[in-house]
C-alpha cells in the first residue's frame, strides 16, 4: 500500500513520544513492503532560508520536511495560528506530491495535522485514518476553561468525527476519546505503542560513571524520565521523597527531561530542602539515558495523566524495577505485583510505600523487572503493531467528505456526569 502520514514531530524533531511512535511505525511499514511518505516539519523557529523544504529517503521512508512560512509566529505564543501555518505549508507540499503520487490512505497523528490531513485525503479521494495520542481535556484534568483549550478540543473533536477509521494507543484512551468526542467506543481501534530494542546493553564503565555522578556512596537511586509537565506528576514524587529518605537514608533522585514545569519543580525541591539530593539533568541522549537506567534502583512514573506510557516499556527493556501510577495506559502496561508496583495517581503516601517495597526487597523487584521485559516480545513488538495498522488501512473505506458543525464545549468538567 501507499501510505501518506502527517505528523508535527518526526526525528530529529522530537517533542514527546509521538515522534518515536510515528518514526517506528513508518519504518516498520516500509520494511513490510509498503511505500511510506511522511509529511512533517523542521524545528520551530527556522524559516525557508535556514531550513528549506527537504525531500529525502531515510530508512526506507520518504520524508518530506516542510519549511516554515515567513510569518512571525511562534509555537509558544501563537499556537493555533502557528499550527494553521504549519498545516498550510503541509498542504502546499502535499498538493505538489499528489501531482505524480497518489496514496491509498492518509494517516493523521494528533490534532495539529487535522487541517492538512483532511484537505489532502479529500484531494486524493482516499480513506483518512487518525490516531489520537492524547486529548486537551485529559491534559487539563477535564477542564476546558480557556479559549485555547476550547480551540484545541474542537479540532480534536473534528478529527475524531471526520476520519474513516480512528485509532487510540490504549483502552483507557478509547474510553476517553469516545466520551469526549461523542464517538462509539466499539468503532475505535486500540493498537498499543511498542518498543524496538527489547534488551539494552550498556558498558559497565558508563553505568559506574552514572552511579558515581548521581549517587556517591552508593545510596539508593531513583529515576524519573519524561516531559516535565504538571500532568506527569513529578511534583508528587518530590513530595514523597522526604518520607522515602526517612525509610532509606541517602536516597537520591534524578529527573531527566524538559518542559514547562521545570522551574516550578526546582522551586519545590528547594522548598522541601532537596536541592542537594535531586539532580535535574535535562534531556539525556540515548547512551546517557541507558546508562542512567542501568544505574538506577527504580524508575518512578507518577503520572496523573498518561495516554500510554512508552517510558514504562523503556524501563522494562532496561530491566529496571518500575513504580508507576495507574493513570491511563500505565494501568494497562504495569501489572501490579507482577511486572511492577502501581499506585493511584496523586497518592503521595502510596508512592512512598511502593518505593519502600522496591528498595526493601531487591530480589522481588528484580523478578518483577524480568517479567516486565519478557512481556515486550509478545505484546509490544513493532512488527506486529505495523501489521495491525496495515490491516486497518486495508479494511478502511473512503466515505464522502463531510464537514460537521461545531461541537458543544463542556461548561464544567468534561469528565463529569
Amino acid at each position: 500500500m501507499r501510505v501518506l502520514m502527517l505528523s508535527w514531530e518526526y526525528p530529529p524533531v522530537v517533542v514527546g513520544g509521538l515522534a518515536r511512535h510515528v518514526h517506528a511505525l513508518a519504518r516498520h511499514l516500509a520494511a513490510g513492503g509498503h511505500e511510506v511518505v511522511v509529511l512533517c516539519r523542521h524545528v520551530a523557529g527556522t524559516d525557508a532560508e535556514t531550513h528549506p523544504t527537504t525531500d529525502e529517503v531515510t530508512d526506507g521512508v520518504r520524508v518530506i520536511r516542510v519549511a516554515e512560512d515567513p510569518a512571525h509566529l511562534t509555537f509558544e505564543r501563537d499556537l493555533v495560528a502557528w499550527t494553521l501555518a504549519m498545516g498550510h505549508a503541509m498542504v502546499r507540499a502535499g498538493t505538489h506530491l499528489l501531482r505524480d503520487w497518489r496514496p491509498d490512505v492518509v494517516h493523521a497523528h494528533d490534532w495539529l495535522v487535522t487541517h492538512p490531513a483532511i484537505a489532502l485525503a479529500e484531494a486524493a479521494r482516499v480513506p483518512l485514518v487518525g490516531t489520537v495520542h492524547a486529548t486537551e481535556a485529559g491534559r487539563h484534568s477535564g477542564w476546558l476553561s480557556h479559549p485555547l483549550n476550547q480551540q484545541v478540543h474542537s479540532v480534536e473533536w473534528w478529527l475524531a468525527n471526520r476520519v474513516d477509521a480512528l485509532i487510540t494507543c490504549s483502552d483507557a484512551m478509547r474510553r476517553e476519546v469516545a466520551h469526549l468526542f461523542e464517538v462509539a467506543a466499539e468503532d475505535i481501534i486500540v493498537i498499543h505503542n511498542g518498543i524496538e530494542e527489547r534488551t539494552w546493553r550498556v558498558r559497565d564503565d558508563h553505568v559506574r560513571q552514572a552511579r558515581a555522578t548521581h549517587s556517591p556512596g552508593s545510596a539508593p537511586l531513583l529515576l524519573y524520565f519524561g516531559r516535565l509537565e504538571y500532568e506527569k506528576g513529578v511534583q508528587d514524587l518530590l513530595a514523597a521523597l522526604p518520607a522515602i529518605r526517612e525509610r532509606h537514608p541517602g536516597t537520591r533522585l534524578v529527573v531527566a527531561g524538559e518542559g514547562r514545569h521545570l522551574d516550578t519543580l526546582t522551586e519545590q525541591a528547594g522548598e522541601l530542602g532537596l536541592d542537594e539530593v535531586v539532580d535535574f539533568v535535562g534531556h539525556l541522549p540515548d547512551t546517557e539515558l541507558r546508562a542512567m537506567l542501568a544505574a538506577a534502583d527504580a524508575v518512578v512514573l507518577p503520572s496523573r495523566y498518561e495516554p500510554f506510557g512508552i517510558v514504562a516499556l523503556e524501563a522494562a527493556a532496561a530491566r529496571v524495577p518500575l513504580v508507576a501510577s495507574t493513570a491511563g495506559g500505565l494501568g494497562e502496561l504495569v501489572v501490579n505485583g507482577e511486572t511492577g508496583l502501581a499506585f493511584t495517581p496523586g497518592d503521595v503516601d502510596a508512592i512512598v510505600s511502593a518505593v519502600d517495597r522496591v528498595l526493601a526487597d531487591t530480589d522481588a523487584a528484580a523478578r518483577r523487572a524480568d517479567a516486565a521485559r519478557s512481556r515486550l516480545a509478545t505484546d509490544f513488538d513493532w512488527v506486529r503493531i505495523a501489521e495491525q495498522t496495515a490491516e486497518v488501512y486495508r479494511r478502511t473505506r473512503h466515505a464522502p467528505p463531510h464537514t460537521p458543525g461545531r461541537p458543544k464545549i463542556a461548561t464544567g468538567n468534561a469528565f463529569g456526569p
